[in-house]
């Protein structure tokens, strides 16, 4: 066990790794490291050894992650938790969660580890991490997009490349006008936006969320995802409406929720 050792590669960030012991420790040692640094806690749930093989990778590239990240914002303090999971489909290799202010998690099937994969996949946490510090993930399904499409947009510019396949999707027609429709709804079903259960394609929200972003860093250029990080929400409505009239979908009313 690695105890607030300073990471090798030189960045603001103090790390633990951790199995989940010494809690007074690493409490000590916290209280001891405040901003510009960030302390941050490694917690490998490997009781039963099943990220043993992957464990040397899985260290280096968090490091990694939060090396490029903190070249673009100040991360808060954070524990990132990492399991093992047994996922075979398309994007069952790795998956993250930030479900709380502080707290990544990520899910791997050790067999299918790919280092850029997971850091990309980090990458993309850590900006949900950071918009926690401000309007937080969001309630509303316009808060939901805007959170997603930020994020999509700073992996790109962490990490550069292609846009990830869920921010790639193609919605279907007439799911501008549902969006403007149900944009302040906050019984939304994120399920079914986000994650392909019922009558929409999986990753139609990222993908609208993305063009959102997309349109307004084509406008502002002074901005960047990392600017937008923690942008409020509603701002952003204008954009879909615009969108929208574009495409011949400007008739709904936003109803409130």
């Amino acid at each position: 066990m690695e105890i607030c050792g300073k990471d090798p590669i030189p960045y603001r960030s103090w790390f633990q790794l951790s199995c989940g012991s010494l809690p007074s420790l690493a409490t000590a040692c916290h209280s001891r490291y405040t901003h510009p640094m960030t302390f941050w806690t490694l917690h490998l749930l490997n009781t039963r050894h099943a990220l043993t093989p992957v464990l040397a990778e899985i260290r280096q590239a968090s490091r990694d992650a939060v090396a490029r990240v903190s070249d673009h914002v100040d991360l808060p303090d954070f524990d990132l938790v990492v399991r093992a999971q047994s996922d075979r489909s398309a994007d069952g290799a790795v998956q993250g969660h930030c479900p709380a202010p502080g707290v990544v998690e990520i899910a791997v099937t050790p067999d299918r580890f790919d280092p850029a994969h997971f850091t990309r996949a980090l990458v993309r946490q850590m900006a949900h991490l950071v918009r926690w510090e401000g309007p937080g993930y969001g309630k509303s399904l316009g808060e939901a997009l805007v959170s997603e499409g930020v994020a999509g947009h700073f992996v790109l510019q962490v990490l550069g490349g292609q846009a990830d396949a869920l921010d790639s999707v193609r919605p279907a027609q007439g799911t501008l006008r549902q969006a403007m429709n149900e944009w302040a709804r906050r019984d939304y079903d994120h399920p079914r936006w986000f994650g392909g259960k019922g009558d929409l394609r999986k990753g139609t929200g990222n993908s609208l969320g993305h063009r959102l972003i997309a349109e307004h860093l084509a406008q502002a250029t002074g901005d960047t995802a990392a600017s937008l990080v923690t942008a409020p929400a509603e701002p952003f409505r204008q954009i879909l409406r615009r969108i929208a009239a574009a495409e011949g979908q400007a008739e709904a009313e936003p109803s409130e929720g």
